[in-house]
């Protein structure tokens, strides 16, 4: 009987420290990140020089890549790109500026 009240009290002490533990260990995302990188072919060829199609969507939202380094993305994806960034703000209110990633 002892075993089990000792597993009890030990399940909630660790339920407790993963709870704390998930509400201040928790990374923000930039929802921009996804939603560019969906836009994106899903090539992950790297011809764009970063690591996939991920790696390019972070850099644009950046402002440090550029939607034109994406070498297979068609004129109408990248338009949809250039609509996406027109409308998209950041979580801190900040908008991409179109003419730095075109």
């Amino acid at each position: 009987m002892g075993a089990v009240v000792s597993l009890a009290i030990l399940g909630v002490i660790l339920g407790l420290v993963l709870g704390f533990a998930d509400k201040f260990l928790k990374v923000e995302v930039d929802e921009r990140v996804a939603t560019i990188s969906s836009l994106l072919p899903q090539f992950n060829c790297g011809a764009c020089g970063y690591p996939g199609c991920n790696g390019l969507a972070e850099a644009i939202v950046d402002q440090t890549g550029k939607v034109s380094d994406c070498k297979p993305i068609k004129p109408e994806g990248k338009e949809t790109i250039y609509q996406y960034i027109e409308e998209a703000v950041g979580p801190n209110g900040e908008k991409i500026d179109l003419n730095k990633v075109k």
